[in-house]
This record gives structure tokens, C-alpha cells and sequence, in this order.
């Protein structure tokens, strides 16, 4: 009697740690998003030294999330032209928009990736007053994490006074 009492508890044991075995808690995506204003995955860069923080989260497989931006790698390409929509986009880099190791991106020369849309009124076409801003152009941003790439978000950049726009201003504030 003694045996198979020591015998189901050893069984009982095993069976309860068994369960657990070859699970692990590991990243299952990243997220990647910033505190500014958002329409639809974009973001603006308004104003000269302009800064938006960007913050990449991993998701868990259990559901549990963790801020990794100071971890994270940045990737960036410039798609598109600049409001004169003829020039391209200036590459990324130091000199241009760069984002710190913080996720930290800063506008720090004359770009701007926006345009006033053109309105015809009585047979006269010009740009809108007040303007309704449009892409030309923005920096695909995607941060990497354990060779997890989140999503893309797109950055239009507003540094520079625009060539269409009746108020100089170059994108939405």
C-alpha cells in the first residue's frame, strides 16, 4: 500500500511539472508608434529641430508587453519627393532627420514633404486657403528587436516653408 501511494504522488509530480515543459514566455511582434499626432500610421515632424519620440514596444506571447526602444535598431527609407514634388527626398542620416538611440527624431534641415492640394474656384486654380495639406513624399520608419521588425510608420517632415502653401507653413501643426 505504501508503494503505490509513493508511486501516484512521484506520477503526480511529474505530471505537474511536465506541463510547463517547452514553454517560454518570447516575442511574438513589436509595435511601433510615437506621441505625436497620427493619421492612419503617419506622423508629422513640424518645425525646425522639430522632435517626435518614437517607442517600440515587443509583444509577448503571454501577453505581456515591454518597452525596448533604447534596444532597438532604426530603419529608414525616404519614399516619395519634397513639396516641389520634382526633388527627392534627401537620404536619411545625421545631417537630415536622425533619431537618437532613444527613438528621439529630430528635423534639422529645410525639407518639406507636403503640399497645399489646389483648389479651383470660379475658374481660377490655386492652392487652398486655409490649406489641406497632401503627402509628397515621407521616411518609412521600422525598428528592429531580436530580429523582429515592427510594422512601418510613415514621417512626413515639415522643416521648411512651403512652395504652394498661401501661409508659408509647410504641413499640418
Amino acid at each position: 500500500m505504501k508503494r503505490i501511494s509513493i508511486a501516484t504522488l512521484f506520477l503526480a509530480a511529474i505530471a505537474l511539472l511536465s506541463t510547463s515543459c517547452g514553454t517560454s514566455d518570447y516575442v511574438k511582434s513589436l509595435t511601433l508608434s510615437s506621441t505625436g499626432t497620427t493619421s492612419g500610421g503617419f506622423y508629422n515632424l513640424a518645425g525646425v529641430d522639430g522632435t517626435l519620440q518614437l517607442s517600440v514596444i515587443a509583444n509577448y506571447n503571454s501577453g505581456k508587453t515591454i518597452d525596448v526602444t533604447n534596444a532597438s535598431t532604426w530603419n529608414v527609407t525616404p519614399e516619395g519627393t519634397q513639396d516641389d514634388m520634382v526633388t527627392p527626398l534627401p537620404p536619411y542620416g545625421p545631417g537630415t532627420v536622425p533619431i537618437s538611440q532613444t527613438g528621439l527624431m529630430t528635423g534639422i534641415v529645410p525639407i518639406c514633404t507636403w503640399t497645399d492640394a489646389e483648389v479651383t474656384t470660379n475658374g481660377t486654380t490655386a492652392p487652398a486657403s486655409p490649406p489641406i495639406w497632401e503627402y509628397t513624399g515621407y521616411y518609412q520608419v521600422t525598428a528592429t528587436y531580436r530580429n523582429f521588425t515592427s510594422q512601418p510608420v510613415g514621417i512626413g517632415v515639415g522643416v521648411a516653408a512651403s512652395l504652394n502653401s498661401p501661409t508659408g507653413g509647410c504641413g499640418p501643426t
